[in-house]
């Protein structure tokens, strides 16, 4: 029992290393090249409230990269379509307006039939842990989320945009981050990784 335990256990830490994604060019991306790497993998939008977070991001990024810190973007229209255009039209939004510098790839879905198979397999390794409540706009997701789906808290299906899954260097899921989590609380946990 023990031994299975062990071997599923390696086989999910190797997973996220067999999954292939898109660049922002439509260009194939093996995960595997990632390897050694702690990597930040998030779910963005260019027009959400949530969407300053990419000066938080791109200041980590500057600021862990050349410790070994990755934090890799995938646009996604599908929460109140807030990701509209093209890569080329959300790289160059994102480049000139948060000076972002860490690597953006394709558009995908996060949810449903035709999720991307990476973030299908994050949300196996880290469910949905909840919104903080006692914080104001995570009060507001969860008021927002239950008018939707009552029983939204036992889905791992991502929530909304900026949702954040850490991925250490061995390929472990280790943590997700809600898009109302603080950045400094993801710093942090960048940190603990490194």
């Amino acid at each position: 029992m023990l031994v299975a335990m062990m071997a599923l256990t390696a086989t999910a830490k190797t997973k996220i290393y067999k999954i292939t994604v898109k660049d922002g060019e439509g260009q194939e991306v093996k995960m595997k090249q990632y390897k050694g790497k702690v990597l930040l993998i998030v779910n963005t939008a260019t027009r959400c409230g949530f969407t300053p977070q990419y000066t938080e991001l791109e200041n980590i990024y500057e600021k862990f990269h050349g410790q070994g810190l990755e934090i890799l973007d995938f646009p996604c229209n599908q929460f109140g379509q807030q990701a509209p255009g093209t890569n080329a039209e959300i790289h160059n939004f994102c480049t000139a307006n948060f000076n972002i510098q860490f690597e953006q790839f394709d558009k995908i879905d996060v949810n449903g039939p035709e999720a991307s198979p990476l973030f299908t397999f994050l949300k196996s390794q880290q469910g949905f842990s909840g919104f903080d409540t006692n914080d104001r706009r995570g009060k507001a997701m969860h008021e927002m989320m239950l008018k939707r789906d009552k029983d939204y808290a036992q889905k791992s299906d991502i929530k909304w945009n900026f949702t954040k899954f850490l991925v250490d260097r061995k390929g472990r899921v280790v943590k997700r981050f809600e898009p109302t989590d603080k950045m400094e609380d993801v710093e942090q946990w960048i940190q603990k990784y490194l």
